[in-house]
């Protein structure tokens, strides 16, 4: 990709029937996110229209088939074509096979421009996993999906949530408890915080300083309530730190989050993440998958089915993610 004095940020629009479309054509509009770097839609053009129509926008679109045709002059959106596979009529706030396949069909779209170096970045809006579900495709979450349109392993990249000023890595995600045990070895401690650290450097953070949680509680009180900690977790820590890596812990995962001398928390297991990021940034979080060759980041809430189309949505959330996506893409070319 020819340089550019702006960041491209692609924005998969996600699942047709929520949110998605209205969230992305808004913050696509935004003069916040215009000052920062040049949007791309990724998704169906009717869907769009449609969404836009229903939230009484009345944008100029650009839609085009290959990135280069872009032109972002005039307040033009562009609008890379993802068009369903299915071609179904849109409604709104319904659970469909299509839409699950439309959805992963404008984030496959954007994966593969950001592979191609076509864009620096990829935002997703939110899909919906029971019409995903319905369509019989794998998904169980962004993370798994980044990596095989990668070609990676599911298990080698992580999900980073971030709001605010805080970011919070997850060892393991949406697996059961007893699969994510399995899941936990030093190698892959140690590999995941490689992962950390290298995703914070590429967002402009020199020196990342790392806490890691326990698995148990209290982080296994010396052994009263499991030895992961002992056995598995602190030497891979200890490992690290000899590395030169800047990192701490097992601490607690009820407790640690009170320390904020900070740069990311790493947790064991999907809840300990998710119940502090739901409960402290809620409709604030974004979603960053770690440890793939593209910057990719997807909203942390829902398509919203039941506001769909009544011009309720709020951007915000992929507002903050594209802002975080094109400063990371200034410090990981600078």
């Amino acid at each position: 990709m020819e340089a550019t004095a702006k960041p491209r940020i692609a924005i998969a629009t996600g699942d047709p029937a929520g949110i998605g479309p209205e969230i992305s054509l808004k913050a696509a509009l935004h003069d916040d996110v215009r000052a920062i770097c040049q949007p791309l839609l990724v998704g169906d053009p009717s869907a769009i229209l449609q969404h836009a129509e229903a939230s009484g926008l009345h944008p100029e679109l650009n839609i085009i088939r290959h990135v280069g045709e872009a032109d972002w002059s005039n307040g033009r959106v562009n609008v890379l074509e993802a068009r369903s596979p299915d071609n179904v009529p849109l409604t709104f706030g319904v659970i469909d096979a299509a839409y699950g396949r439309a959805s992963l069909a404008s984030a496959r779209r954007a994966i593969q421009a950001a592979l191609a170096h076509e864009v620096d970045a990829v935002v997703a809006a939110p899909q919906t996993e029971k019409s995903i579900s319905l369509a019989g495709i794998k998904f169980d979450g962004y993370p798994t999906f980044v990596a095989r349109e990668t070609g990676m392993d599911e298990n080698d990249v992580y999900l980073m949530i971030c709001f605010d000023d805080i970011r919070i890595v997850h060892m393991t995600l949406h697996l059961s408890v007893r699969q994510a045990l399995a899941l936990i070895t030093r190698e892959r401690v140690e590999h995941v915080i490689r992962a950390a650290d290298a995703a914070l450097r590429k967002m402009g953070i020199d020196k990342p300083k790392l806490y890691v949680g326990g698995l148990n509680p209290h982080a296994g009180e010396d052994g009263l309530f499991g030895t992961e900690e002992i056995e598995t977790i602190t030497p891979a820590i200890q490992a690290m730190k000899a590395a030169g890596f800047d990192v701490s812990g097992p601490f607690g995962a009820d407790t640690m989050f009170h320390k904020r001398d900070c740069d990311a928390y790493i947790v064991m297991l999907h809840d300990q993440g998710h119940i502090t990021a739901k409960l402290l940034g809620f409709n604030r979080t974004a979603g960053l998958p770690i440890g793939s060759p593209i910057l990719f980041s997807s909203v942390a809430h829902g398509s919203a089915h039941d506001i769909a189309g009544k011009n309720k949505a709020d951007p915000g959330a992929v507002i903050s993610a594209i802002q975080r996506l094109a400063h990371s893409a200034n410090a990981d070319t600078a």
